[in-house]
């Protein structure tokens, strides 16, 4: 008779969270009690599984001379320690069989010795802390076993007073890269073993607080604080100095203060006193409520311009120094986010201090998501097995416990992408218990049976409008139904940052603030995570040989990874700027509108500018009334010539993020736009050997086309309707809209063939026929290329009819050439600095701009089409010496330059790849195709589409001279 084996789970496979640990408890950043960072170098060695049984390393006097050395806070794979990155979105890198992992497992050892500081006090008791470790850590200290723990991005404490001595210490942390805490750890993000937040040892006096509860409430109707300080374990008195405050520990104080919002980010300083320590406090008082089916803090509904945010710097990965979370935080100020969902774990706590001090609303999501599941119809999710329920609630209380003190988290989320279950039931249930004057937040369970906010991802702006309506399609359960409906919606994700993109973010903003339920939501996500590398540039999944990776997925952020701001970062804080500055109803008038929450505009001065054709022909202060939130008022310009008046918004002073002079908002309004480019008709074709000459232009005789023009070289002049693929044109194959670029390559689009029918020579023009069209379908577009001239000048009409049925829209419409390399600095009147799209062209400034072409290019991780400018009504690429072209067009185009052609774009998998060419290659564009957000939301809106129909359009080109004399 056979028999199943009998066996005991190792304790890292284990679904307990952990042993020998303390309770979890507040985390603050310093107090009068000693402390010590064990930060630094330490010993490491890496074994290839979890099965070593030798601990003979934990033992003080162990020889680990000839071991390596890794920092900490760390990950060891980023340190050339062994092994390697590894990204995926949704799939376990690893056989799917919980709460098992493979035999092959990563394992690092770290050793670290140490000294107590001189005047470490001989009394007390004595704490070590991890605020990091992925994913699962034993602990020694001289030799004893302290316990073990899982959940990564959580914090864990170990009472140490009766191990810890004078000198000599010898901490050993073994870390297993793989564990039962990894199937709840599944996040989009690389996986990154190591311990790579703080360790700290912390002094903890005779009669300490073990921990603290600062609840502080507003009552916006009487402008009053209510302050009332929890004290764990001992007694002590609580003093504001600035409110006149000193009282008992547990006793509630009311007295009038100023609230604390992300917009007017008021803190108290203050200190909880004990016999055994004194414990810095700030103090922001604020309420939350949901009240009448919205969110509203301080007796106001609040709108969230928020971004996700995962932990990550491209050298050290999730190891985040102080100073690049304020750098974060800053850079989210300046461009007006006022949210931060903590994607997809708790931060590190000093971000939560930053978030107070600099104001910015916080959902704190725990370190909880089982993605993987997914695929496999949830059997098995944990969250959804009793047995896991200890470790998931474990992971609450670590979350809510260590971050309940912060001013700026408004909402705990109980994770992301788990499904549905029982334990996420148990957590809701736990976290209201403890603290119920926060919301609760989950987007898996369209029940929202455990939540306060109905929370979304990537629904369409169709879906968001009756959303707002409160009109969306009913739940099955009435009661459940009811429920929701009455709830506040928020899109905890929206707005996918991928390369180009994304697009439409504008028009789900008219949505937000049109309907008062829906209150905003947060872009994904902050920043590309690219890691440094030195061939790539920046590395994505795949490029470390993963077996399972989700390639440029990862790159998905509104930074570049080197904290660069990218296009979709300008044009979300033109999108969500607080201050709409527009045309009025009258002439010679703009209207202002104060759309913050809280804060009026007296923080702000308005200047205007007038402009014609780029020159300044004026500037000044402009007087507007002071403005409460929500109001708007319509403000007179000084005058109303032609030309481009545009008016600024400034900071009126420094603050803490952002200096005097800082623009918060603009807006620009234009009288009497230039009369379009005329036709220019007067000069004869003239026929030589082997070419045509028209006014200034050069052709040759056999193809129609362009050798030289107004004395400058070209090349390759086509139509041109290619561009290399956006991630956003390719789509995402779970989202239903249409994925673009894969069906511009089935229709051949990037392989079109130009098939001359005639070239025509009459009294007046030059008239080139063509079929513009992909090889093995019978598709095109009928082109005619007319020439014409008056002298110097050269007029070009292009008129296009498809043929066929066409069932995809175009990628562009435009003319294509190239110029000599010399010609590589480029001048236009139009849309910039930056690249714009039909549905990212917010922050497209009308002026005139002037850049190298190199830098009109866009730096995506995963090259692709970029750089367009928008509205554009004349550009020049010029010579050293300032000679050129200019062209000009018949209605506002879309002018590019790049030193490689689409092509060569198409095919770089990094940035590298590009080399630049002895041609700089031009792009003037009638029309292009809009970008959407389909890389994981919706596609292009209707009215962004560029489906393929007659067209007409018309340039007329130019020399320029090194004398012209154009400037500002």
């Amino acid at each position: 008779m056979s028999r199943t084996p009998s066996y005991s789970l190792p304790w890292h496979v284990d679904v307990a969270p952990g042993s020998g640990g303390l309770p979890p408890r507040s985390w603050y950043a310093g107090s009068d009690a000693p402390r010590m960072s064990l930060n630094g170098e330490w010993r490491f060695r890496l074994s290839p599984t979890a099965t070593a049984e030798d601990t003979s390393f934990a033992r003080s006097g162990f020889d680990a001379s000839g071991w390596r050395t890794v920092a900490v806070p760390g990950h060891w794979v980023l340190q050339g320690a062994g092994g390697a990155p590894a990204y995926t979105n949704v799939v376990y890198p690893f056989p799917v069989d919980p709460p098992h992992v493979p035999t092959e497992n990563p394992t690092g050892d770290h050793l670290r010795t140490f000294d107590l500081p001189d005047g470490w006090p001989a009394g007390g008791d004595a704490v070590l802390r991890f605020d990091g470790v992925e994913s699962a850590a034993r602990v020694w200290l001289n030799g004893e076993e302290l316990g073990d723990f899982k959940g990564s991005r959580l914090p864990h404490e170990f009472a140490v007073g009766g191990i810890v001595r004078a000198e000599g210490n010898v901490l050993a942390v073994r870390v297993h890269q793989w564990s039962s805490g990894s199937y709840l750890e599944d996040q989009d993000q690389w996986w990154l073993p190591g311990i790579f937040r703080d360790v700290t040892l912390l002094h903890r006096p005779q009669h300490a607080p073990r921990d603290f509860f600062v609840h502080a409430g507003y009552d916006h109707g009487a402008g009053a604080g209510t302050l009332r300080v929890e004290c764990e374990g001992t007694r002590g008195r609580v003093v504001v100095p600035e409110l006149g405050v000193d009282v008992a520990t547990g006793e509630a104080v009311t007295v009038p203060v100023e609230p604390w919002t992300a917009e007017t980010p008021r803190l108290y300083d203050g200190e909880l006193v004990t016999a055994g320590e004194r414990v810095p406090l700030r103090i922001g008082f604020r309420t939350v409520v949901v009240e009448d089916g919205v969110v509203k803090i301080n007796g106001r509904r609040v709108l969230f311009r928020g971004v996700n945010r995962h932990e990550f710097h491209p050298e050290t990965g999730r190891a985040v120094d102080a100073e690049t979370m304020r750098r974060d935080l800053v850079l989210m100020k300046r461009h007006h986010i006022n949210a931060v969902r903590t994607s997809h774990y708790p931060p590190h706590p000093a971000f939560l201090d930053l978030c107070d001090e600099l104001g910015l609303w916080v959902i704190d999501e725990c370190d909880l998501e089982t993605h993987g599941f997914v695929d496999l119809e949830w059997r098995n999710n944990p969250v959804d097995d009793e047995r896991w329920t200890p470790a998931l609630l474990d992971r609450a209380a670590r979350m809510v416990e260590r971050d309940k003190n912060h001013a700026s988290v408004i909402i705990w989320s109980l994770g992301n992408e788990c499904g549905t279950g029982r334990g996420l039931t148990a957590m809701a249930e736990w976290i209201k218990g403890r603290d119920p004057d926060r919301l609760v937040h989950y987007e898996g369970d369209l029940s929202c049976k455990d939540v306060d906010v109905y929370s979304r991802m990537y629904p369409t702006h169709a879906e968001v409008e009756l959303i707002g309506k409160r009109a969306e399609d009913p739940w099955g359960d009435p009661e459940l139904d009811a429920r929701r409906r009455a709830m506040p919606f928020i899109m905890c994700e929206y707005g996918h940052a991928m390369g180009n993109g994304p697009g439409g973010l504008s028009e789900y903003q008219r949505l937000f603030e049109q309907y008062e339920r829906c209150q905003g939501g947060f872009v994904w996500e902050w920043i590309d995570h690219g890691l440094a590398h030195p061939e790539h540039g920046f590395a994505y999944g795949g490029d470390f040989g993963e077996e399972l990776h989700d390639g440029n997925f990862v790159c998905d952020g509104l930074l570049f990874p080197d904290r660069t701001p990218s296009p979709g970062l300008i044009e979300y804080k033109k999108v969500i700027e607080p201050v709409r500055i527009e045309a009025g109803t009258t002439a010679g008038t703009v209207r202002i509108g104060n759309g913050y929450d809280f804060a009026g505009l007296d923080r702000l001065e308005f200047v205007w500018s007038h402009e014609v054709d780029g020159e300044l022909r004026g500037s000044g202060p402009l007087t507007v009334p002071a403005l409460t939130p929500g109001a708007h008022a319509e403000v007179r310009l000084p005058g109303n010539g032609a030309g481009v008046w545009t008016v600024r918004a400034l900071l009126a002073e420094d603050t803490a993020w952002a200096g005097r002079g800082h623009v918060m908002a603009w807006g620009q309004v234009e009288v009497d736009a230039a009369v379009p480019a005329a036709a220019v008709v007067g000069s004869r074709p003239e026929a030589g050997a082997g070419v045509i000459t028209l006014g200034s232009g050069v052709f040759d005789a056999a193809t129609g086309a362009p050798v030289r023009l107004g004395g400058v070289p070209v090349q390759g002049l086509r139509l041109d309707v290619w561009r290399a693929p956006t991630d956003n044109d390719n789509g995402a194959a779970w989202q239903p809209d249409e994925r673009y670029g894969l069906r511009w390559r089935e229709s051949g689009l990037h392989r079109m063939r130009h098939r001359i029918d005639a070239v025509e020579v009459d009294e007046e023009s030059l008239t080139v026929r063509t079929r513009v069209a992909p090889a093995g379908v019978d598709l095109g577009l009928r082109t005619a290329y007319r020439w014409t001239a008056d002298g110097a000048r050269l007029g070009l009409t292009v008129s296009v009819v498809p043929e066929g049925e066409w069932r995809v829209p175009l990628p562009r419409l435009g003319i294509r050439f190239g110029l000599p390399a010399a010609y590589g600095r480029a001048r236009w009147f139009g849309g910039g600095p930056g690249e714009a799209y039909p549905d990212t062209r917010a922050a497209s400034v009308l002026g005139w701009w002037e850049m190298p072409v190199d830098a009109m290019q866009t730096p995506y991780v995963r090259p692709q089409e970029n750089g367009a400018r928008a509205d554009v009504r004349w550009a020049e690429l010029t010579h050293g010496d300032g000679a050129g072209l200019r062209a000009e067009g018949g209605v506002p185009f879309w002018f590019t330059a790049r030193r490689w052609t689409s092509e060569q774009l198409d095919a770089a998998e990094h940035g590298p790849e590009l080399m630049a060419g002895e041609t700089v290659w031009v792009n003037l564009d009638h029309a292009v195709q809009g970008i959407g957000s389909q890389s994981c939301g919706p596609g292009v809106l209707p009215q962004f589409r560029l489906d393929a129909a007659a067209a007409e359009f018309s340039f007329v080109f130019s020399a320029v001279g090194s004398d012209r004399g154009r400037g500002r």
